[in-house]
């Protein structure tokens, strides 16, 4: 679900943004990606670590996410989240806010080694190039 929703959300975000349709096609994906990197340098001045005490407290309640909606309202979005025991959360984030909060989602996928990069195809007769035999004069 959380790889869904990363691919869905940054296309999503991407095409909410009046930066990135005011720009030519081709350089889309590279305003996109500025985007990104300055609502990580916008948010970082709010970042900190929480304590071990409110994530203990919290530990017993966590249930594992059946439904995520994200919409956009104006100039913000709106998140909700929904439980596999009913419980859920809301909120109301600005685009800077949401790229932090897909960025630490893409980290933790990384950490836990969701994604892998394709192995390179294995070489067969039939895809094999011969490789020229060096000339002698």
């Amino acid at each position: 679900m959380v790889l869904a929703l990363l691919d869905r959300a940054i296309e999503f975000v991407a095409s909410a943004s009046t930066l990135v349709q005011r720009t030519a096609a081709p350089h889309r994906p590279q305003v996109a990606a500025f985007e990104r990197e300055a609502a990580i340098v916008k948010t970082a001045p709010a970042m900190s670590r929480p304590a071990p005490e409110a994530l203990k407290a919290t530990a017993t309640s966590t249930e594992l996410m059946q439904k995520v909606n994200l919409t956009q309202q104006g100039e913000r979005f709106h998140l909700e989240f929904r439980g596999n025991a009913g419980g859920g959360a809301n909120a109301v984030v600005t685009p800077a806010e949401l790229q932090r909060i897909l960025q630490m989602l893409q980290a933790e996928v990384v950490k836990a080694g969701w994604t892998a990069t394709p192995a390179p195809a294995p070489a067969s007769a039939s895809n094999e190039q011969p490789v020229p035999k060096p000339v002698r004069h």
